[in-house]
């Protein structure tokens, strides 16, 4: 893909600035429901501006469903909440084909949408369902559309699914392959909140007064800031950094650490750099800057990239965590000079 053409210093001054007045006005109204977990937050509506995909994974209670449920509703946008379990039916994501009676006498087949045809999509608990399920989701999250007996039917835009996982309790649940697991742009590990992040959410919860969140965006905006995402620049010297990194974390390469070759099966794969540079320009458009740093790609490598490393027996019996592997990688990736 080409890169884009530069703006003039005023207009992407003016861009950044929409941006942010987005973001902030999304993040706001979320956090009037969703207490604490800024970084959480923040990392979730990148990847709305993003236009990709989030896994958010935590111990039950601790707002995962809240927060995916909160943000469809500052959205003016179509919103469906699927509650995956071991029973649930291919069928019953996409939708089926159905049988009615014509008017004028006789039946005819018509398509019966599932409630992955819809702008947002919460799905809720993903790793409780079978393989077969699972897999239903795999052609929206990626392609975008839903084939169904012989119709290929495009998924409304915007589109955006945020999955939750328990990844304590183990009976019941399928946890998701590496393929599925790759095209979710960032995995978030929601942890328990703060001393002062329970008290928020008692006031807010135990009393009689109850949060309102109104839709403070649309889906032409949120297409209209992925359009300005993509827009921002990236020099070759941040591309190639974000480069070598996803190299770093890919055994025998030259970029990767003594601990990488012991401990990792297999790296990132290439929706890692995209996801990369693509949460990079959102980083930069927050922060009031039109261009991409490698500070910027430094500050969301751990969630890129924390779900794109499989670690080998080795890793695994070493008890290798994938965030601290990843710190170690960057700590070592030297910027290029100029």
């Amino acid at each position: 893909m080409s890169e884009a053409v530069q703006e003039s210093p005023a207009n992407a001054q003016e861009q950044a600035r929409d941006s942010c007045n987005v973001f902030n006005k999304l993040k706001t109204e979320v956090h009037k429901a969703f207490v604490g977990q800024d970084e959480i937050v923040e990392s979730v509506l990148s990847v709305l501006l993003s236009d990709g995909h989030v896994l958010l994974e935590g111990v039950p209670g601790l707002g995962k469903t809240l927060l995916a449920h909160t943000l469809a509703q500052a959205l003016h946008l179509d919103f469906s909440r699927i509650q995956f379990t071991p029973d649930l039916m291919p069928a019953d994501i996409v939708g089926t084909m159905v049988l009615h009676e014509k008017e004028g006498g006789g039946h005819e087949l018509r398509f019966q949408e599932g409630p992955v045809i819809s702008n947002f999509i919460l799905a809720d608990e993903i790793n409780r369902a079978t393989p077969k399920t699972q897999s239903a989701m795999l052609e929206a999250v990626q392609e975008r559309q839903v084939s169904v007996a012989r119709q290929t039917i495009r998924l409304p835009e915007p589109f955006i699914v945020i999955a939750t996982q328990n990844p304590v309790e183990q009976d019941g649940t399928y946890p998701l392959p590496e393929a599925q697991l790759d095209r979710f742009m960032v995995k978030l590990m929601v942890n328990y909140p703060a001393e002062e992040e329970y008290l928020g959410i008692l006031r807010r919860t135990t009393g009689t007064a109850k949060s309102v969140i109104e839709p403070v965006s649309s889906g032409p905006e949120i297409m209209r800031m992925r359009h300005i995402v993509r827009s921002v620049p990236v020099s070759e010297q941040v591309q190639r950094y974000a480069v070598r990194l996803v190299m770093a974390t890919q055994p025998k390469s030259p970029y990767a650490t003594a601990t990488v070759n012991r401990a990792v099966a297999l790296g990132s794969s290439p929706r890692g750099i995209q996801s990369l540079i693509l949460m990079g320009k959102v980083r930069a458009l927050i922060s009031g800057r039109f261009a991409v740093s490698c500070q910027d790609i430094r500050d969301v490598a751990v969630p890129v990239l924390r779900h794109r490393v499989m670690l080998s027996f080795e890793g695994f019996s070493e008890r290798i965590n994938p965030d601290e592997l990843i710190r170690e990688i960057v700590k070592s990736l030297k910027e290029l000079s100029d």
